[in-house]
């Protein structure tokens, strides 16, 4: 109801706007100013986020092309790797794009296309680390039951479930930005549209935007890392009972590496996120925007893949 409820005055306001505002939302562009604009480091930008983009698409594809997949973990896995392939794609192309073309300009419908397929996979990208997190926490503590905990259905459900949740959570994000109008400066310092970065160039009110944003940050992405804390700490107390010590090494370094990634994800996601009021280096951020959207994308097939088979 609420999602049908801002599309409703969403689409009132575009109706209901005046030709000036009109103008603004569907014929401007943005300016996305990347990282920087000395021409000499250009290829060297290009050349390393077109090497990060190609093994991250090779790696996550060979895992959804892995045999294994009928297995609930490697279900999830191709899952996980699907989510990882739009997520990068949503970004880098279009920055790659870009510095080969000289160009920064992304169209008003391209930027809102951009951030609305931004959600949905990093979104995705949190929800299924979440399943996977649970997979292992009945793998581990609850062996005698895994197959009939996780079952087929169990798998589809918790699968469907992710998607829907974060095509909702991110159509609500994007939906309130088309009642904005934007000023003059149509700027982004960043290598995508950022909604955060979009919201500062707009002449209205955001406080309906901010809380939209603020309330999805808590429900998908704080709510789910404590959710992943809680298991891997009872996968942890679970494997101290193990007497072997050589597979107690091999459950605490596939464990701490899985757990590293996720750290590594939630940590710098929710950092832009929740500190974009208080930091106001453009900077900074972008610095860590780089980590969750390219580096953890990237590191996931080597970590999830190799260390599941140890």
């Amino acid at each position: 109801m609420i999602i049908w409820s801002e599309f409703r005055v969403s689409f009132q306001l575009i109706l209901n706007k005046p030709d000036s505002h009109m103008e603004i939302n569907q014929t401007r562009s943005f300016l996305l100013l990347g990282f920087t604009e000395d021409p000499d480091l250009q290829p060297l930008f290009f050349g390393l986020f077109l090497s990060l983009y190609v093994v991250t698409f090779a790696g996550s594809l060979a895992i959804i092309s892995d045999p294994h997949l009928h297995t609930p973990m490697y279900f999830f896995l191709s899952n996980l790797s699907f989510a990882d392939i739009g997520f990068t794609s949503t970004t880098i192309p279009k920055m790659l794009w870009n510095i080969q073309t000289q160009s920064k300009v992304i169209t008003y419908e391209g930027c809102i296309i951009q951030i609305f397929l931004f959600f949905v996979f990093e979104c995705l990208d949190i929800l299924i680390l979440s399943v996977m997190a649970y997979d292992r926490f009945v793998a581990i503590c609850h062996p005698l039951h895994y197959m009939v905990i996780i079952n087929p259905w169990v798998c589809g459900m918790l699968t469907l479930g992710s998607w829907c949740l974060s095509v909702t959570s991110s159509l609500l994000e994007t939906l309130t930005v088309l009642r904005l109008s934007f000023c003059m400066n149509m700027k982004i310092p960043h290598f995508f549209c950022d909604l955060l970065e979009v919201l500062k160039l707009t002449c209205s009110d955001t406080l309906i935007n901010n809380i939209v944003v603020y309330f999805v940050a808590i429900i998908l992405a704080v709510f789910p890392l404590f959710w992943i804390l809680f298991s891997y700490s009872q996968i942890f107390f679970s494997i101290l009972r193990i007497s072997s010590a050589r597979g107690k090494y091999k459950a605490f370094s596939t464990c701490g590496s899985h757990l590293f990634v996720v750290s590594l994800f939630h940590s710098t996601g929710l950092g832009v996120y929740l500190s974009s009021a208080v930091i106001s280096s453009s900077r900074t951020i972008l610095v860590a925007s780089v980590m969750y959207t390219v580096v953890t994308p990237m590191l996931n097939p080597f970590i999830y893949s190799l260390r599941n088979r140890d």
